[in-house]
């Protein structure tokens, strides 16, 4: 069975207990086709009259079967006026054109424009004035469905991009102004952002479509750094303590950008260190996912937790590969902080590729609240190797590792070379 394209899952069941309750309103079955007269639902009222083989008649009979109607037979319709109707319009039985039972149609509009039809048989002596009057009730239902239905489809990548790369101020207040217009009613829900970055390819236009992500407003590629990009979407949320949507849309497509467990991005403690941590177009992909927002007042402030997220997790592989901004503990810190905080002087020589073993010690040794035998287990070394190297870590910086505010220091420049 050909199947709809113009119906998403997400509202099917919507469009299904609507028809439903307009076949039970009138006492007849129904059916609703969109403004192309393609078959969205149907339903099945259960009654003697329904088994009659008259009712369904060749243009019934093959609206049902194939989800739409020919060409022929939708300009035999619209030559009634259903387009610019705005009331129920009866239509006579016609045998030659395949009609063997008359039709009231009732026109599904929004704000004005037809969107659909709901389709009824109609027998003598038929549905009340009384009783077509609350069914066209239901039809204003179904009309703003359609309406935020085709909302919901359509590309809101310019408006997004807009969004996310302007700055703050009015340029923001603008570009959130405009996205708010598209989007409508659904702009003030609850949202989430998620990052993916790097995405693999370069080209800001080779995104997915938003109509693929289930739960996705919007959808764009961002610029991350001077030569990658990163996926950015804007999904929405049942309810504020449950990211489920995003965290899901996250995990897809962080995948799509060839990250696994692990991500191929090493350990905290692997080799290369601090400074191995890469974010090139080819490197292991990351994801973060923003916290609740109500509307879109905080659209840029929820980008920059995903977005810093997904940097603490190319920073610590082992927070990912997806990671919200409530987890990321100190690097809810250290990602605010400009990029060049983390070239304190005192450092600087511990981070020359020669000293990449001291870092790595230094690194853990801090991380493990300074349990010189848990560093030397973590590390594989002799605990006089571990004291060796940690003297030898204060020489290159003139720190005193039983200070706390050196050891402080120390802790937060080793983790900001990793961002």
């Amino acid at each position: 069975m050909r199947e709809n394209a113009r119906v998403s899952g997400e509202y099917r069941g919507d469009y299904q207990e609507l028809v439903d309750e307009i076949s039970a309103l009138l006492g007849v079955p129904a059916t609703l086709e969109n403004r192309d007269f393609e078959l969205i639902a149907f339903g099945a009222y259960d009654s003697e009259g329904d088994l009659d083989p008259s009712a369904l008649d060749p243009v019934r009979t093959r609206s049902i079967l194939t989800r739409r109607s020919t060409t022929a037979v939708r300009t035999w319709f619209e030559g009634f006026g259903i387009t610019r109707a705005s009331a129920p319009v009866r239509i006579p039985p016609t045998p030659e054109a395949g009609v063997y039972r008359g039709r009231i149609c009732l026109p599904v509009r929004h704000r004005g424009v037809v969107l659909g039809y709901v389709w009824l048989l109609d027998d003598d002596p038929g549905p009340t004035d009384t009783q077509l009057a609350a069914a066209m009730e239901v039809t204003s239902r179904i009309g703003a469905l359609l309406a935020d239905e085709a909302q919901a489809g359509a590309d809101l990548t310019r408006e997004l991009r807009a969004v996310l790369t302007a700055e703050r101020g009015w340029q923001r207040d603008m570009a959130v102004a405009e996205l708010r217009t598209a989007l409508g009613p659904r702009g003030e829900g609850l949202h989430a952002v998620v990052c993916v970055a790097p995405w693999p390819s370069a080209d800001p236009d080779d995104a997915p479509s938003a109509r693929t992500v289930p739960g996705a407003t919007a959808l764009c590629t961002v610029p991350w750094g001077t030569t990658a990009q990163s996926l950015a979407l804007l999904v929405r949320l049942r309810s504020a303590d449950a990211l489920a949507p995003a965290l899901t849309a996250a995990t897809r497509f962080v995948r799509e950008a060839g990250a696994g467990p692990g991500g191929g991005g090493g350990t905290k403690n692997s080799p290369g260190g601090p400074a191995a941590a890469g974010t090139s177009p080819g490197g292991p992909a990351a994801a973060g996912v923003s916290g609740a927002r109500a509307g879109l007042g905080e659209l840029g402030a929820a980008w920059l937790e995903a977005a810093s997220a997904a940097r603490a997790v190319l920073a610590e592989p082992r927070l990912g590969p997806v990671a919200e901004w409530g987890a990321i503990g100190p690097y809810r810190l250290l990602t605010a902080l400009p990029p060049e905080a983390a070239h304190d002087p005192v450092v600087r020589t511990l981070l020359a590729p020669a000293h990449r073993e001291l870092a790595r010690t230094a690194e853990a040794f801090l991380d493990l609240a300074g349990q010189a035998g848990r560093t030397a287990a973590e590390l594989g070394i002799h605990r006089q190797t571990l004291y060796y190297r940690l003297s030898r870590v204060e020489q290159l910086t003139g720190l005193d590792l039983d200070d706390g505010e050196d050891r402080l220091l120390l802790h937060m420049t080793l983790k900001g070379a990793r961002l």
